[in-house]
C-alpha cells in the first residue's frame, strides 16, 4: 500500500473550454470592481496588465492604478482578489501593483471612453 501523499501540483492542464470558460468568469468579476473616483470598472480603464492561471487555478494578476497616489491603493488589489475568489474552484489568487508601463488613458476600451465621453 503506497501512503504517499499526492502532489496537487500534478494537476492536469486546463483544458481550452475549461480556460476559455474560465477567462469569461475572470473578466465578469474584474469587470464587477469599479475605481471609486471615475465611474468605469477596472477592467474596461485597462488597469489590469496580465491574468495567468495555472492548471491547478490558481490565478495571478498584475494591475495597475490611474495614479500612484490613488486614495484606495492600499484596497484595490484586496478588492480584485475578493472578487475574482468568488468564481467557484479557484485554488488562490494573488494581486500584484506595478506601476512599469505606466498607466495613461489610452489603455482605455473604446466602451470606457464612450462612458466618459472622451472620443
Amino acid at each position: 500500500m503506497d501512503d504517499a501523499p499526492t502532489n496537487t501540483d500534478d494537476a492536469a492542464p486546463l483544458s481550452k473550454a475549461e480556460l476559455d470558460a474560465l477567462t469569461d468568469q475572470l473578466i465578469d468579476k474584474l469587470k464587477s470592481v469599479y475605481d471609486p473616483e471615475i465611474p468605469v470598472d477596472i477592467y474596461e480603464l485597462g488597469l489590469i496588465y496580465k491574468v495567468d492561471v495555472s492548471d491547478q487555478k490558481d490565478v495571478a494578476i498584475d494591475m495597475t492604478l490611474t495614479a500612484p497616489g490613488c486614495p484606495v491603493a492600499g484596497e484595490m488589489p484586496g478588492w480584485v482578489q475578493d472578487a475574482v475568489m468568488e468564481i467557484p474552484g479557484l485554488r488562490s489568487c494573488k494581486v500584484d501593483l506595478v506601476f512599469d508601463p505606466p498607466w495613461d488613458p489610452s489603455r482605455m476600451s473604446d466602451e470606457a471612453k464612450l462612458q466618459l465621453n472622451m472620443f
